[in-house]
């Protein structure tokens, strides 16, 4: 193996540094993107059956919309499903937290022509909505990893087109957050390559226990890198099922998380109003807002 030298040793600290003062600017956005309060608490739409009025009487303060199918021109993006959007949130005293791009894991980033559109057209939306933040997916055939390694040129077209809109979210004020099973190793990995602190992670503690991880370490290493976080816990209620969130809830105080928690949660009951607060009402407790 060869031997450091004392300039790469000198060069790789700088690295470090640089890396670390750009995701300490990371947790300041996240910061400045909840106002009054260190953590908000968000939901997608199916948890508690559609309608943004019983959201908010579950406790629910932001909405996570989904973008719409694959096409030219995403429905998100058309000017009357923004109006619509803006109407729904305010008419139900909630805003739009983010946005979804779920069409992404069967039109992967690293492939689809469209994928910089795409990217291009949920941050003007996201802007237009308010949303500080826009989820990314990389699940099914859009996952990066083949066993525990990377798929080489997924991963170089991946980081080569998330660099591309990076200055474009910069510019909205909109984050673009990573969501796949990855350890907090590749995240990193990632998320350094492509070197914006307007991209980062989306954390899922659901996905990550299933996966076997050690998720409140995880969360400790990903300090200044999440950009958004799922809750979830397979068919069950929350805190009910595998997922341990008490120790979770002390990994994001450890690592002063501000930003949204992000309900992803089934309905055990098939009530949805009453199993979404049910869950509402559970991570208010856990996190004290």
């Amino acid at each position: 193996m060869m031997m450091m030298t004392r300039r790469i040793f000198i060069r790789r600290g700088a690295t470090a540094l640089a890396g670390a003062a750009l995701f300490g600017e990371f947790a300041q956005l996240m910061a400045r993107a909840a106002p009054g309060a260190k953590i908000r608490l968000g939901s997608r739409t199916n948890c508690f059956g559609g309608d943004y009025k019983v959201a908010k009487q579950c406790g629910i303060e932001g909405i996570e919309v989904g973008v719409g199918g694959a096409a030219d021109t995403l429905k998100i993006a058309e000017p009357a499903e923004q109006q619509k959007q803006k109407d729904l949130s305010q008419a139900a005293g909630v805003v739009i937290s983010s946005l979804s791009m779920d069409l992404m894991n069967g039109n992967p980033v690293a492939t689809e022509p469209r994928a910089v559109a795409w990217l291009g057209q949920c941050i003007a939306a996201a802007k237009t909505l308010g949303a500080t933040g826009i989820l990314v997916p990389f699940f099914g055939k859009a996952h990066l990893l083949n066993g525990g390694d990377w798929k080489k040129d997924d991963l170089e077209s991946v980081v080569k087109r998330l660099k591309e809109v990076a200055p474009q979210a910069e510019a909205a004020g909109v984050t673009l957050g990573v969501e796949c099973t990855l350890p907090s190793a590749k995240y990193i990995e990632i998320l350094d390559r492509i070197g914006s602190k307007f991209v980062g992670a989306y954390y899922d503690v659901g996905n990550t226990t299933g996966a076997g991880y050690d998720v409140p370490a995880e969360i400790r290493a990903l300090k200044g890198r999440i950009s958004q976080i799922h809750f979830k816990d397979g068919k069950n209620f929350l805190g009910e099922g595998k997922v341990k969130f008490d120790p979770i809830a002390a990994a994001l105080r450890d690592i002063d998380y501000r930003g949204w928690i992000v309900l992803e949660t089934s309905c055990p009951t098939k009530n949805g109003p009453a199993d979404g607060k049910k869950n509402a009402g559970f991570v208010r407790q856990l996190m004290g807002i």
